[in-house]
């Protein structure tokens, strides 16, 4: 155990403010020391006689600054994790760290937000900065003290602590989903902890910026704190009362009952098909969330809001469901999104299936919002918005070229009679014969508008309220389509993740849903819903040629055991190292198989990590020259020098005649050539006497040396059912026989564990 190694150190260090090292982003319970505490570490290591119980094979604890020689022979003795006791003598407060590095000022340590909350110290408690790094004194100097206030201190012991099997957190707060913390925790453990310490409030972030809060309260191994570091630990989330467990029932259970579907209120979303519309409402403020599952992937997909009242209540949204986008479609964050209606009145989405976005989406999420002006609260007098959503799969790409390469011109053009005349003033087709008397009207009470050529009459309120963006070509006829419009195009929006502003809405839904860093997606590695991270202005070239987020990158730097070959792999990487596997076994040859039809072994053996041709396992050897497995010779075999293989072609006939006149006497047996197998299989005997069998087995024992011809000797029953497994294997045309035979061989007559091994090992037929 850890807690055996004896390191004995100790020291006294001033706490250094966040602010001298802004560069130094510390998480969890990590802390930095300066460079003599390795030195002297590594000292008291060496002079310790126990402490190589429980070193590690190298020394993860780098640094900069060249190292002396008193210690550098001693350098692979330092416990791995190193853990340090943190003590505040001010209150008595302690708490267990993990090291991050040892980079700071001598006589000063940096310490994490959790570590400096454990210990009682405010930030506003630190010493102010100073130009000189000397180290610190045991009297306070007049650097150290703000007014009568000397700077905080703490001592660093250096203590090893058991490997953690189980922990205890209790929620500061009610109305904890266990869906939000749980995968949240295992990542941020992994990442950021060392240790644990018993009353200790650890904090977690989720993945929209909200903060859940633990306390920490019972281990075991029972003591002051554990080790979270290469150890299975078993967490238990448990409420700090019965009050408290009411009170989160009570929360999720209301918010239960707020889920829309009333009168009054939103619609409730559901899943969409592509033959049924669906009617809903909407509120102000409020989203409705569908999800479109099975669509032909081969046609383009239309999504259709129509039965809107007007042009700016409603908006439609919609966003791919994949491993790269996790989010449901809001306002600031979809990848297809339509603010106004068309020429019909209603709002489309149409994606094409060429569209990158939903390559490998697992479904199409639509959202319908009910638009609210900023500024406003949600009232619940103001009336729900109705709309109809249909979903239609679209004519694929061939049929619609095909379409607009037949359309004539003239088609498309309207017919308009000879008798008709365009009006000048709102444009519309009327006869000739009456166009005085409506060019009269037309002018006394329509206006058109000379930028747009919309046509409104003179004392309508769309004439008075109609605009044009000095921007842009956008136009309305309200002043709440004004509104909106200006909010959407020309007001300045924040991304709430990263330091990106723009004056667009759709241009902050691209950023959030491509290069922002809080953009949820799931984890390749870890499995998890977590932000994909990274630099949103300037990515790394890493992450644009292999395809990876920064998060990825990191998490898949984490190696594991390939399964095939057992060696040690990033994450990362195994995709290709698979490959490799394949490229090596399509050229793999097939190996040699026992000449015996009832015999389910090869030649030379099978080895571990699919080694065909091993020379040896359970007792065979390198084979023979007429291609029978050494446990299949080993009956035929004699010492007696044979050159011509007369001596052996009689005993081969002698086998054969013993076959057929006696049989082998096993109820298992199923050799067509011997008299028990036959009567097992319930076939007719072919004669006990030498003068009737011998000219039966004459063509088996004159074509022994042909090894291109099966023989026949009665084998053992796990041998036989080996075979017959092969046998079916190979039936089914994706493996040869020799490779289903090398199967069975390697993992027995189990047909689960054999198709994996031919999975794993064999290629496959051309």
């Amino acid at each position: 155990m850890a807690g055996e190694v004896a390191l004995r150190w100790s020291d006294s260090f001033t706490v250094a403010s966040p602010s001298e090292y802004s560069s130094k982003s510390l998480k969890g319970d990590k802390i930095i020391l300066p460079q003599s505490a390795l030195e002297q570490l590594l000292a008291a290591s060496a002079s310790s006689p126990a402490s190589a119980l429980n070193t590690s094979t190298h020394n993860p604890y780098s640094s900069s600054r060249p190292q002396h020689a008193y210690y550098s022979d001693s350098q692979q003795q330092l416990p791995h994790p190193l853990m340090f006791r943190l003590v505040n003598p001010d209150n008595g407060n302690f708490v267990y760290a993990g090291i991050r590095e040892f980079s700071a000022e001598e006589g000063k340590v940096l310490l994490s937000p959790y570590l400096m909350e454990a210990l009682g110290i405010r930030d506003g408690d630190h010493a102010k900065p100073t130009n000189g790094s000397g180290p610190a004194s045991a009297d306070a100097t007049d650097s150290d003290i703000i007014g009568d206030r000397p700077a905080p201190r703490i001592t660093v012991h250096a203590r090893q602590l058991p490997k953690g099997a189980y922990v205890r957190l209790r929620p500061l707060e009610a109305g904890y989903d266990p869906d939000d913390w749980k995968s949240l925790l295992e990542r941020q453990l992994r990442e950021s902890y060392t240790t644990l310490t018993s009353g200790a409030f650890l904090s977690v972030r989720g993945v929209r910026g909200e903060t859940f809060r633990f306390v920490i309260d019972q281990f075991r191994p029972e003591g002051e704190g554990i080790c979270v570091v290469d150890t299975d630990l078993e967490v238990d989330i448990e409420a700090l009362n019965e009050e408290q467990a009411r009170e989160t029932m009570r929360q999720i259970m209301s918010k239960a009952k707020k889920a829309p579907g009333t009168a009054g209120g939103s619609s409730v979303g559901h899943e969409l098909n592509i033959w049924k519309a669906a009617e809903g409402q909407v509120i102000p403020g409020d989203y409705v969330d569908y999800e479109l599952r099975a669509w032909p992937r081969s046609r383009s997909v239309e999504i259709e809001l129509s039965g809107l009242s007007d042009d700016y209540s409603v908006d439609l949204f919609a966003s791919p469901r994949s491993s790269r986008q996790r989010a449901s479609p809001r306002e600031s964050e979809h990848v297809f999104g339509v603010f106004k209606n068309n020429e019909n009145g209603c709002k489309r989405i149409s994606i094409r299936p060429t569209n990158a976005e939903i390559e490998d989406a697992e479904s199409i999420l639509i959202s319908v919002h009910g638009y609210l002006p900023d500024g406003e609260t949600p009232r619940g007098d103001v009336a729900p918005c109705p709309f109809k959503l249909r979903v239609r799969a679209g004519a694929d790409d061939a049929s619609t070229t095909a379409d607009k390469a037949s359309a004539s011109p003239d088609v498309s053009r309207d017919e308009r009679s000879p008798d008709e005349e365009q009006c000048p003033n709102c444009r519309q087709w009327v006869p000739k014969r009456t166009m005085i008397l409506h060019e009269n009207f037309c002018r006394r009470n329509n206006v058109a508008c000379p930028r747009c050529a919309d046509v409104f009459q003179k004392n309508s309120e769309e004439w008075q309220q109609h605009w044009h963006c000095p921007h842009d070509d956008a136009y309305g006829s309200s002043d709440k389509s004004r509104t909106k419009h200006d909010r959407i195009y020309h007001t300045e929006h924040r991304c709430p993740s990263c330091p990106f502003a723009t004056n667009s809405l759709p241009d902050l839904a691209r950023h959030r849903t491509t290069l922002c860093p809080g953009k949820v997606i799931l984890c390749r590695f870890c499995h998890l819903e977590v932000p994909q991270e990274g630099d949103p202005f300037n990515p790394s070239a890493e992450t644009l040629l292999s395809g990876l987020t920064e998060h990825e990158l990191a998490d898949g730097a984490r190696t594991t055991e390939c399964h095939l070959c057992s060696k040690i792999i990033r994450l990362r990487d195994m995709s290709t190292h698979l490959k490799h596997h394949e490229l090596e076994k399509a050229r793999r040859p097939k190996p040699a198989i026992c000449r015996n039809a009832n015999c389910g072994r090869t030649l030379h053996g099978v080895g571990r990590n699919g080694a065909v041709g091993t020379a040896t396992q359970m007792g065979q050897g390198p084979g023979n020259d007429i291609g029978l497995c050494s446990l299949c010779f080993a009956p035929l075999y004699v010492s007696l020098h044979d050159p011509e293989g007369k001596a052996l072609r009689r005993r081969i006939e002698r086998r054969y005649l013993t076959q057929m006149m006696q049989g082998c006497r096993k109820k298992w047996c199923a050799n067509p050539w011997c008299k028990t197998g036959r009567s097992n299989a319930n076939l007719e005997a072919r004669g006990s006497s030498a003068q009737a069998v011998l000219p039966l087995i004459k063509p088996l024992v004159e074509s022994f040396r042909d090894t291109r011809e099966p023989m026949y000797f009665c084998v053992d029953e796990a041998n036989q059912r080996r075979r017959r497994l092969a046998e079916l294997l190979a039936a089914d045309a994706v493996w040869d026989l020799e490779w289903c035979v090398a199967a069975c061989e390697a993992e027995g007559a189990n047909p689960d564990r054999a198709s994996e091994w031919l999975a794993n090992w064999a290629p496959t037929r051309a």
